[in-house]
């Protein structure tokens, strides 16, 4: 996140800083460091307007704002924690937590008023909570509303504020000056423990609270699948193994902010910081599974069953750890008549959807599911809504031999593996990855080529692209090449392409 940007008028510029049309001009030339007119932000709809309508100046408005604040002569109409600090400056004091629509607040009644910490690093908080104090007339008198910034800085936690006299304005302000003004280090929550329950109960001089560290939403979703009776011991040990994962990364991340945002700091004084929840770590790490054949079969069965539950989790299964499931990368091809696709679909057979179908699906509309009866991968074609009926499938990690080598590699929107006793599949691929040639405007196809060198060898060879970088140079150069589609690479080709020594320049 940061600090949203504001637009000022040359009138909003003159009411901000109290001064006529040429006042403003005597600035410009008075100070070096007036901030200069900028660009207008894109507006959409101005072809529409006059088109002989001269283009308004505008100001940044913080960088007004801080100008002012910074100026003597303009200081009082500044932002106000950019303002010089009292030097008789007297210690504020706690005054107690607040409910807003943005996130758990604390105030604190200090030497330039009331001022309010939200403790969220949303977009907007500052402005949003302070527009809507102005707005309710203020009853509570604060001057200026604080928000989390999400970063560090140079006396603690990096913050954003707005001023209620002109809540549209945010500015970068220091975590230090407001301490100072509050006259004690100042409480911070890390991101997963910013809940009201224990904001709403500290005070100064509370010790540090101990929280658990609630579910997310794919805990959640994961926990309610392994309750469910319908799955098998495999099965629920692998969603109870991803909940724990999710559960124990979060649980460490919170003690990681905590150790960043408790820092000493960059000066010989310590950041006025005090830390103020931990997670729990009575049950913490909550305990893995060490069998990862246990995990593989649990997916297995998820992706093939039809349950709710199960659709659900392989979601969170397909975005968080892709390896554990049986499927390579998700490809789209489109349903060509008299190609090596329709070669293809003509093998495969209708089915039922199954929770991988309804994850590759993707809530678009499917005119019918299929599964590979040689591969067992999941198919599905998407009707002619938008164009061409499209194939959608999962390509396979692994193809099955039987005593078969490669016989071709076909370029045909993805590419395809024919071999020697007649079939046609998907090149495999690993689910992370994608395959394609051509130019890759600085990229090379070097996927392709670890696929196509791994099957030469052994078609029945699982592809590991995790070194795809050091694949044969020879036939990284030819899937460089801008071969059309329908191209078909012979086995010939192909291994003369593999011997061939990298060029020496």
């Amino acid at each position: 996140m940061g600090v949203s940007s504001s637009y000022l008028s040359k009138a909003e510029v003159q009411e901000l800083l109290g001064v006529n049309v040429f006042g403003l001009w005597r600035l410009a030339r008075k100070y070096d460091e007036f901030p200069q007119p900028t660009d207008k932000p894109h507006d959409p709809f101005a072809k529409f307007r006059d088109k002989n309508q001269e283009p308004e100046e505008v100001w940044d408005g913080t960088a007004v704002y801080r100008w002012a604040a910074r100026t003597p002569e303009f200081a009082h109409r500044g932002a106000v924690l950019l303002r010089p600090l009292p030097e008789d400056l007297v210690p504020g004091q706690w005054a107690g937590y607040q409910d807003t629509a943005k996130g758990p607040a604390l105030d604190w009644h200090t030497a330039l008023g009331t001022i309010r910490m939200v403790h969220s690093d949303d977009r907007q908080v500052a402005s949003s909570v302070a527009s809507a104090l102005a707005e309710t007339g203020n009853p509570a008198g604060v001057v200026t509303v604080c928000a989390l910034y999400g970063d560090m800085s140079f006396t603690g936690p990096a913050l954003v504020a707005a001023d209620t006299a002109h809540p549209g304005i945010e500015y970068e302000a220091e975590w230090g000056d407001v301490a100072a003004l509050a006259g004690q280090a100042l409480p911070w929550w890390p991101h997963l423990l910013r809940l009201p329950q224990l904001i709403s109960t500290w005070e100064p001089g509370a010790p540090r609270a101990a929280a658990e560290v609630p579910p997310n939403a794919n805990e959640k979703i994961l926990r309610r699948a392994a309750r469910n009776d319908a799955f098998d011991a495999d099965a629920r040990t692998a969603l109870t193994d991803m909940a724990n994962d999710i559960r124990n990364r979060r649980t460490t991340s919170v003690a990681h902010d905590n150790e960043i945002f408790g820092k000493r700091g960059y000066r010989e004084k310590p950041n006025p910081v005090v830390i103020a929840a931990e997670p729990d770590t009575a049950r913490h790490p909550l305990p893995l599974a060490d069998d990862r054949q246990v995990l593989l079969s649990g997916w297995r069965k998820l992706a093939l069953s039809s349950h709710p539950d199960a659709v659900a989790a392989l979601e969170v299964a397909v975005g968080r750890e892709p390896d554990l499931l049986p499927y390579g990368a998700l490809t789209e091809v489109p349903d060509r008549p008299g190609t090596i696709i329709e070669r293809w679909a003509r093998r495969l057979a209708l089915c039922d959807p199954t929770a991988a179908h309804a994850v590759l699906a993707d809530d678009d509309r499917v005119d019918a599911f299929f599964l590979d009866p040689l591969t067992d991968m999941p198919v599905l074609r998407t009707p002619a809504d938008r164009g061409e009926p499209t194939w959608r499938f999962y390509a396979p990690l692994a193809l099955p031999a039987n005593g078969a080598e490669l016989a071709s590699a076909v370029l045909h929107h993805t590419v395809w593996i024919t071999t020697s006793d007649g079939h046609v599949h998907p090149a495999p691929c690993t689910p992370t990855e994608h395959l394609w040639w051509g130019n890759g405007w600085g990229d090379r196809p070097s996927e392709a080529a670890t696929v196509i060198d791994t099957l030469l060898n052994d078609l029945s060879a699982a592809v590991d692209l995790r070194e795809h970088f050091n694949a044969p140079k020879g036939l990284v150069a030819l899937f460089n090449e801008e071969h059309k589609q329908g191209t078909e690479l012979t086995r010939s080709t192909l291994l003369q392409a593999r011997m061939r020594p990298p060029r020496t320049r």
